[in-house]
């Protein structure tokens, strides 16, 4: 060592501490890796993510090759340190060569490399990737023998290496990453994704059309009230029943209805209402308590668009249709609820009348409020839950921050309220 130039020394010792900010800074970068991104770029044949990617399925592998090249040039390093303190002051210089040393590493080749790492991961780690693969190959012996060493003292803490990391999302996770995921999905999309995720928490009966909303076509109803009926319907599919909703018969479509009844079914004014039973559906019966995601998949699968929802007791709750399940993904087509939502109405001096039977979720997305789904279903009941009366017309409350006016009620129920908009900076503080 004496005859090698002090100048050679301290380059030598400057590429040791290169060498080990190179190791400190992959091993961050390759940990700190967004393993989804990860994979979608070695899917798409991308050479550094696709050798990351065969790193990382073996992690043990990887860190007892970085932690052996980086302590093997940390401690070259300190001998080089502690020839060239030898060299230069003698033996009252080496502590003083270990402090700058340790100062240096610190700073130079762990703190900086690894923040960097951290900051921009695969900008270091996929050039890397390149590196270390080879670098395994040559050293595998020496690497598998302390793999060996390791994963044994693993094991006997009812550890194993080889049993890899589970990086699946759970539901409440992956919202996470939908709503941070900021500008590179747009607001829009960013909704759908959300509403989808959504449809797993929500059940039929919080979306689908009340009993008492319900439009059908009665048998017993005379011949002119039925054709006024179908004539005026709103939906393209009607129950069919006979003297009331428990007792459905099936389903028509209004229009085949309409022209079949003209062609065939009217004669000199009279219905014949069994041709209207011949050319009714056999109705697809939903219990209330389906998921709304298991109902688009149970749709799909018997090639239906509307269901007829009944309880546990069979009996008839309400009609929900393929297209409310849409609806909760897609969301409405404007962003006036006054304009979306027949149960929200816009008065002369800009405040919203709300009709009570709405229910929570959809006033949830056309107010973009977030009262509570789980209890009442509609507004009404959650405003009579909350007062634990039946309150009188003229009455205002703050239901979980939003103020109401109750202007419509009766003895049994909350008809209308009225909503006034609040500046945003009141809606901030509440």
């Amino acid at each position: 060592m004496n005859e090698i130039p002090l100048s050679a020394l301290f380059a030598a010792l400057g590429v040791l501490l290169l060498l080990s900010g190179f190791f400190s800074g992959s091993e961050t970068a390759l940990m700190t890796l967004n393993r989804y991104r990860l994979s979608h770029q070695a899917d798409q044949g991308k050479r550094g993510a696709v050798l990351a990617r065969r790193l990382l399925d073996r992690p043990d592998r990887l860190i007892g090759l970085i932690l052996l090249g980086n302590n093997f040039v940390n401690i070259l390093a300190s001998s080089l340190a502690t020839v060239i303190a030898l060299r230069i002051g003698g033996e009252g210089a080496i502590a003083i060569a270990a402090g700058l040393l340790t100062l240096i590493i610190l700073v130079f080749s762990e703190v900086t490399p690894k923040t960097l790492a951290a900051l921009h991961p695969e900008r270091l780690a996929y050039p890397a990737a390149f590196v270390y693969m080879p670098l395994l190959k040559l050293l595998y012996p020496v690497v598998a023998a302390v793999n060996l060493i390791t994963n044994g003292l693993l094991r006997l803490m009812g550890i194993r290496a080889q049993g890899g990391q589970d990086h699946a999302l759970s539901r409440e996770e992956l919202r996470t990453v939908v709503n941070e995921a900021g500008a590179m999905i747009p607001q829009q999309s960013r909704d759908m994704l959300i509403a989808i995720l959504d449809l797993e928490n929500a059940t039929v009966e919080e979306i689908m059309i009340p009993r008492n909303e319900v439009e059908g076509i009665d048998l017993q109803d005379p011949s002119d009230e039925i054709i006024a009926d179908i004539r005026r319907a709103n939906y393209t599919l009607l129950p069919l029943f006979d003297g009331n909703f428990d007792n459905v018969v099936g389903l028509i479509h209004s229009r085949t209805a309409m022209h079949a009844l003209l062609e065939h079914g009217i004669d000199h004014g009279r219905l014949d209402k069994d041709y209207l039973r011949s050319i009714a559906r056999e109705p697809y019966f939903v219990p209330e308590g389906t998921h709304l995601y298991q109902q688009l998949i149970n749709f799909q699968r018997a090639r239906q668009r509307v269901g007829l929802v009944v309880d546990e007791y069979g009996d008839f709750q309400g009609l929900i249709t393929l297209a409310d399940l849409l609806e909760e993904i897609v969301g409405e087509f404007t962003t006036d609820p006054a304009d979306a939502y027949p149960d929200i109405h816009r008065s002369d001096d800009g405040s919203l009348l709300i009709d009570c039977t709405i229910t929570i979720r959809e006033l949830n997305r056309a107010m973009r409020w977030s009262l509570p789904t789980q209890g009442p279903k509609t507004l009404n009941g959650m405003i009579i839950d909350y007062l634990e009366t039946i309150p009188e017309p003229g009455t205002s409350l703050k239901l979980r921050g939003y103020p109401l006016e109750i202007i419509q009620a009766d003895e049994t129920a909350v008809k209308t309220v009225r909503y006034r908009t609040l500046p945003r900076s009141a809606e901030a503080r509440q």
